[in-house]
Formats: structure tokens, sequence, C-alpha cells
């Protein structure tokens, strides 16, 4: 942090406007090299940079796109007298040329290479040979120029005339450079949507997105994230910060406030919202989550009008590269959100930047969530959870389905605190994927049987049902310091109920012990004081760990603690919040691993099935190898570091691994599954040997941690 190198700087990238290098050519010879990033242009043909030779009185064309966007080199070593009106391209024909075959993309950076001999010319594209030409003999004696001659290379665009872009890294390359070292040394950056992340997003059959928004009671929470990548693919870890907002999407201007005054644009925190420009999100190793909220505006409120949310990094102004914007946007209201359709986000699929196959990069590769609907015209939020039928452990063959962070459902069981009990670990990691437990979409519209007699009113139960997980770890709080046990373990089996999801019974059964024990542990270590040293009471937090784990033989180790640090959100010292905040992340996972299949996994140390604390992007570097991904069916096992009491996913185990399309996916593991089998069959097979039996995963992967 602080370095130099960390920083986001703009300087290295300059206006395709601005383009202009001077080559001292010997024999004609050279070699230029640069990353382009073009805008999209009101007319073609047009000519891109413009050449002018000390042996041609004026200029002539260099780069051209032709009418169909096809990029077209004509060499420098001839003369084109008769060529420099771009728009007369049967002059060119004249003159020795390349093209390339396909249509040049424009909106994305790519690497242009060209080459110049006084035997053949070659235009390169992103590293490889796109348009080569060998120079007839004859020709070449005739027009070949001796000695040195001096070329000037410049646009001839300007901000009212041509094609708008940006240019990165020139360079003349001498002899001992190829362009593909060129190509790879220092690529440009670009800011960039990571469609897989997202969630709580519908895609309609025209291709737009449809988003629940409108009032407070209705708008429904969906999670963006976008990352920072370089122009091969590759995350890049820069300090910046993004910000989201609302735009148009016909014209990009900004959507307007609402008539009293409300951000068009909400960014959801801990369940607290913000004018999304209010909160910008920071990038952790080249990626930055987002929870968003669309307030009021709604389409069918503004002519039908269809929106996008652009995402750009703040204090610098203008590069387009540096901005990104996401598919088209229907904002509707919860009342026509009545389809029983089970798919809430549909994957998009982009070609691997390396080796051509569909992937994301190193995304999420979140895929879709399927509802199992309760009522038959609504869909209840926290019913994302595939009903497993105790058919699969892990869903493998179904791998486009998602429980919120992943496809595999996970039952945890947790102990738990809180005196303020936010339960949240901050924007650390996957803070962008949409919580069902924040969702606000509509239960069933009728509830039976619910006796206003008990003392846990239906008041409570409906409001545990609508609320974020603030709110329902504060209500946890209030009902286990008044209610029996008998009582809360009835309004566990109704929210569980009403709310279609079986996740919920297991957080609530145990408030009473989760929030006792935390405050025991609490006020052992602080002795009344507001805030502790870290260092200091390290050991009693493992101590506490290795009780409710019911594991004597596996200490923390030094990178466990300072996962839980960042959870807690502190640095030298320890108040109680950031206590409460780090142990209603810990106490689940804690109880997780005291499960006797888990057990003996965390106990394993000769070969680690579970390394330890490690955040998504530790488990995705994990499976990179020297040139890419590791082999289809490498894995490794985390705890999700976002997911805190009383989300239903607390102290869950995921699967990240490298799957048949060569991109990474991130699936919960179904310990419902687990836990009921038959103690027969439970002393017979391993949890290892149950993942190692799914089509998917093949091979655990070894996780390398920095000291």
């Amino acid at each position: 942090m602080g370095d130099d190198n960390n920083v986001l700087n703009t300087d290295d990238y300059s206006l395709l406007k601005d383009f202009k290098v001077e080559i001292e050519a010997e024999e004609g010879r050279f070699c230029l090299c640069f990353w382009v990033y073009l805008l999209d242009s009101t007319a073609f043909p047009t000519t891109l940079i413009t050449q002018v030779d000390s042996e041609i009185n004026g200029s002539a064309p260099f780069l051209v796109l032709n009418e169909k966007k096809k990029m077209t080199m004509l060499p420098l070593t001839f003369s084109h007298k008769e060529a420099s009106d771009p728009a007369n391209t049967n002059l060119w024909t004249e003159v020795p040329e390349v093209s390339t075959e396909n249509e040049f993309p424009l909106g994305q950076w790519m690497h242009v290479g060209c080459e110049v001999s006084t035997d053949s010319i070659r235009l390169h594209i992103d590293g490889e040979v796109k348009g080569e030409q060998h120079l007839p003999a004859l020709l070449d004696k005739e027009t070949k120029s001796n000695g040195l001659r001096k070329i000037t290379i410049l646009s001839v665009t300007d901000d009212n005339n041509g094609v708008q872009g940006y240019i990165h890294n020139v360079k003349v390359l001498p002899s001992t450079l190829s362009i593909k070292d060129h190509y790879a040394k220092d690529p440009p950056l670009q800011l960039s949507i990571n469609n897989s992340s997202a969630s709580e997003i519908e895609e309609e059959s025209d291709g737009v997105w449809s988003i629940v928004g409108g009032k407070a009671s209705c708008r429904r929470i969906f999670s963006l994230d976008v990352v920072l990548l370089n122009a091969l693919g590759q995350p890049v870890d820069k300090e910046a910060e993004v910000v989201a907002s609302l735009v148009y999407a016909n014209d990009g201007s900004p959507v307007e406030k609402t008539n009293d005054e409300e951000a068009p644009l909400l960014a959801s925190y801990d369940g607290i919202e913000f004018a999304s420009y209010d909160r910008p999100s920071k990038l952790v190793q080249g990626r930055a989550s987002f929870k968003l909220k669309i307030s009021q505006v709604l389409s069918s409120k503004c002519e039908n009008r269809l929106f996008c949310v652009k995402f750009e990094i703040t204090k610098i102004e203008g590069y387009h590269f540096l901005q990104a914007f996401s598919h088209t946007i229907r904002c509707i209201s919860r009342s026509r959100n009545t389809r029983t359709s089970t798919i809430i986000w549909k994957k998009t699929s982009a070609v691997h930047p390396l080796n051509g196959s569909q992937s994301n990069g190193l995304d999420d590769a979140l895929l879709e969530l399927q509802h199992t609907t309760v009522h038959e015209a609504k869909l209840s939020p926290s019913s994302k959870r595939v009903r497993l039928g105790g058919a699969k452990m892990l869903r493998m063959n179904q791998p486009d389905e998602e429980c919120n962070s992943s496809a595999w459902t996970a039952n945890q069981v947790v102990n738990g605190f809180g005196s303020s009990l936010d339960g949240r670990p901050g924007n650390f990691e996957e803070a962008g994927n949409s919580s069902d437990s924040e969702s606000t979409e509509p239960r069933q519209p009728t509830l039976k049987g619910v006796s206003s007699g008990n003392s846990v009113s239906d008041l409570t139960i409906f409001r545990y049902c609508l609320g974020g997980l603030t709110e329902r770890s504060l209500l946890l709080k209030e009902i286990a310091t008044t209610a029996s046990d008998e009582e809360i373990l009835e309004f566990a089996d109704k929210v569980s109920l009403y709310s279609g999801c079986c996740h919920h019974r297991h957080q609530i059964k145990v408030s009473k012990r989760l929030i006792d024990e935390g405050i025991k542990a609490w006020n052992l270590m602080s002795q009344n004081n507001h805030q502790v040293q870290w260092e200091s009471v390290v050991f009693e937090i493992e101590e506490q760990f290795m009780r409710i784990a019911c594991c004597t033989t596996r200490s923390l180790s030094q990178q466990d603690f300072e996962v839980l640090r960042k959870i807690a959100g502190c640095r030298d010292n320890l108040a109680q919040e950031n206590f409460e905040k780090m142990w209603c992340w810990l106490y689940p996972v804690a109880f997780t691993l005291s499960r006797d299949w888990i057990n003996r996994v965390w106990k394993s140390t000769s070969l680690k099935w579970i390394e330890g604390f490690i955040t998504k992007e530790e488990a995705e570097l994990s499976l990179q190898g020297p040139r890419g991904l590791q082999a289809p069916g490498t894995f490794v096992l985390r705890f999700p570091i976002s997911r805190s009491w009383p989300h239903p996913d607390a102290g869950s185990l995921i699967v990240t691994y490298v799957g048949r399309d060569f991109a990474l996916h991130h699936r919960l593991l179904s310990l419902d599954y687990v836990y009921s089998l038959d103690k027969r069959r439970m002393s017979k097979v391993t949890l290892q040997e149950m993942l190692l039996s799914e089509p998917e995963l093949s091979k655990l992967g070894r996780v390398v941690r920095s000291h």
C-alpha cells in the first residue's frame, strides 16, 4: 500500500489525436508497435494514422479502417502520391497493402504491430500476424530507398473528425525485440463488468436486464462486480475507487433525482442505503463489488426509457477505458415480477483472452440461480436453495445453478452473539453478491396458522422475513434475551416456513448460544475495557475457536489471524464492535468444523483439504498455473468471508474449482445432504471420497500462502 507501482496512473495514455512518432528507417525497414483503443465513429472508411516521408511531398494514409471496419496498412517504403484520398479505396490497390480479415474491434484495447521491410510487409494484431504480403523483387528494386529515411507517423483525427480513441506504449522496436515481446510486456488497463457475478437480475427475451426498483418497501438489491484487468485479461491490483451511477441507455446522460430528492441509484452497506455517488467501492486485488438498488425511477414512469449502470474510476475523468457500462436495464415494479420461471441470472460467456475457451477471466463464475417456489404466483427469495432431494451432494450435474455465492446449498448451523450484532464483514470479499437475507422480494401473500397469542408476534415474524441482515440480527438479539427455548424454536419453524428456506431455522435456533458465548468471550478478553490490543487477545480467540471446533490438534496460523482481523475491520486495537463482526463469522465456521465429517477433514494436516481461512482471491490464485488455469477438476475448499450470522450461508464450505470450460467456479457444499446420510454410510464413505466422486472434481489443489 502506498507504493507508486500500486497507484493508478494515466500518464502512460494519450489521445489518438495526439499520436505522433518520428522514425529513422534504414533502407525503409522498421517495426512500430502500439496499443490502441478506438471509440465508435460516425462514418467509414476513415484514416486512423497518416504518414509523412522525407521522400514524399505531402502525406499519405498509413493505417485505414475501410467501410467494413477492417484495418489496412499501406507500407511507407512506396510512393503514395495517388493514394492520399482515404475514401478512394480503388487507388489503394495500386500500391502494396495488407489488411485484416476480420472487423477491427471498437471499445477495447488492441495491440497493433506494423512490420515493414524491403521484401515483405506484415500487420500484427494482438501479437499474431493477421496480414502479410511478400513484395516482388522488381518492385523492391524500383522503390526501395537506400540509407536513412525520416518518416513521421501521426494522427489526422481531431475532436470533430474521424475516429476518436487512445494510444498506449508506442515503441519503434529494435531488431532484438519481437512484436510478441512488446505485446506481453506492458499491456494497458481496462475496467470491465464481471457479468458472472450478477445476481437478482432477470434477462428478458430481448436481452434487456429486468431489475425490481421503486419505493423503499419494494425495490430489490442487485449485485454486480467490476474488475480492473489488463488487456490480456489478467487482474491488476491498483489503488483506486470505483463509483456507480445510473444513466439513460440511449445517450448516457445522468438520471435525475426523484421528486423527493432521493438519488436514482442507491448503494447498500450493512442494510443502510446511501446515494451511490457517495459510497464508492475500493478495488481489492483488481475487483470492486457493488450491492445496488434503483429508487423510484421506473421505466413505466419515464416513457419506458431504459437505463444503464455506469461504473468509473473516481478522480479520473474522461478515460473511456476506465469506465464500464452494464447491459441495458428496464426498471420494473415488484407487482410485475409474477412469473414462476426459475431463472434469475443467466450466465453470459466471453472468450478466454489466452486460450480462446469460454470464460470470463478470473471471475466468480456465479451461474444461474434457481428458485423453489412455495406459492404459484410469487417467488420467495429465501427459497433460492435447490432442493437436492438426496440425489447429489454438490449438484455438479447442473453447473448453471447458484445459491447466492454458489450453487451447492449449505446447512450451516451457527452459534452466535452480538450487542450491535451487525454481523457483516463489510466490503472485504464477495460483498457484491446479493444476499437472500437482504432481499425484499414478496413472500407468500397469505399466511395462515400464525397465532397472535405467541410471545413472538406475527409482526416480528414478518419483519424478520422481510428484513436485511442487520435488522435480523437485532431482532434475534432482542428475542433471545426474552423468549424461552421453546418459543425460539417455534419462531424458527415459522420463519423457515413462511420464508421458504429451512436454513433460517438453524440461525435462529442457536441465537441464545451464539449471543451468550460471544458476550462471555468479549468480557473475558476486554476486562471491562472499551478496546484491547489485537496481539494480546489472539491466543484467547484461538482458544475459543479450538474449543467450539472440538479440535485441539490444529491451531490457527498467522494468515488465519490476518483474515480474521480484516473481517473484524481493525488494526492494532480491537473494539467490541470489531469483535462482534469477527465472532459472527468465526463462530459459525467453528461450529461447522465441530461436525464429525468436517472435523476429520480439518484435522488432516498431512494433506490439507482445508488450508485455513483464505479469501476468494487467494483460492483463485492458487488455481493458477504458469500458463493460466490448472487442469479442469482441480479444486480447493474455503469458507466464504462475506457470510456471517445470521446469513443462511454462514459457516458453510465453498468449493472453488476449475471447470471444464477453463473458468473458475464457486459452489456451496450441501452439508444438509451430508448430515442427512445414515450413520452406516457415514462410517464407510468419507467427505473426501464424496468430493472426488463428483464429475467436476478430480484433484485437490494446493494453496501457497505468502508469509
